[in-house]
């Protein structure tokens, strides 16, 4: 299974960490470029993160593997699967297309204005980002943003340490990458949500408050997804990667077979 991480975070920040073995899944967590210890890729699109995880795949003979992609990862899965490179994907807490004129009524005021700035001006956009983009300004935003039982589990100590280490790592090339990542996920997709046609799993949590997941809990994306099953858990919030993670894992190992 290949993670698609959310914004700010590294291939440090994993899940499901007493499942994986158990069950026999070798879980990859993949830094995109610019992030953790991916070489800078300046201009890239979903398009090329796709033919990047092409190479790796042929490099390390990884044969028809899944995805999971969780908030901002999510349309980094998706661009895998609309390129035939996974067989199955697992929307968590995802980020929906925001620029699709489908939301043009229903985003948060300020999740607007960056969906408008990116469409105005993206390289004015990304320097902005770029401006306001370290880990203590995201580590900010995550905690006060969070809906109560989401900072429970972000600033457990334990948790809190590892996603700290995650987000130092994803900045430590400074903050293009995540400038970059940001663009691409408040842009337009350049794939139609409608051609991708393996499984997906989209799970939300009934609680989630965040402003740049999907402000209808994926419900409009699960009607676009040929093969969608949307999973709304009504004991989580947005961190149900981890309050979950046996639940999403096992329910991916089922397309496997």
């Amino acid at each position: 299974m290949l993670l698609c991480p959310g914004a700010a975070t590294s291939r440090w920040l994993g899940f499901g960490g007493d499942v994986v073995d158990p069950a026999g899944i070798r879980l990859i967590s993949v830094d995109r470029p610019g992030l953790g210890a991916s070489d800078p890729d300046p201009g890239r699109t979903l398009t090329s993160w796709a033919t990047d995880i092409r190479h790796l795949l042929r490099e390390r003979a990884l044969h028809a593997p899944s995805a999971v992609g969780f908030s901002q990862g999510a349309p980094f899965a998706l661009a895998l699967a609309a390129h035939g490179l996974v067989d199955a994907v697992a929307v968590v807490s995802g980020s929906d297309e925001l620029a699709h004129p489908r939301f043009a009524h229903s985003l948060a005021p300020q999740v607007r204005q960056m969906v408008d700035a990116v469409a105005a001006a993206p390289d004015a956009a990304e320097a902005s980002f770029a401006g306001f983009g370290s880990a203590d300004a995201l580590w900010d935003l995550v905690v006060t943003t969070s809906a109560e039982a989401d900072r429970a589990v972000y600033t457990d100590p334990v948790f809190r340490r590892f996603f700290r280490r995650a987000m130092d790592e994803a900045f430590r090339q400074g903050p293009a990458g995540y400038a970059r990542d940001t663009v691409l996920a408040m842009g337009r997709w350049p794939f139609e949500a409608t051609g991708v046609d393996v499984p997906v799993d989209l799970w939300y949590g009934r609680g989630d408050t965040s402003p740049v997941h999907s402000p209808d809990l994926g419900e409009s994306l699960g009607r676009l997804l040929p093969a969608a099953t949307r999973r709304l858990v009504p004991d989580a919030s947005g961190a149900v990667l981890w309050t979950h993670a046996e639940d999403i894992l096992r329910t991916l190992l089922r397309h496997d077979r």
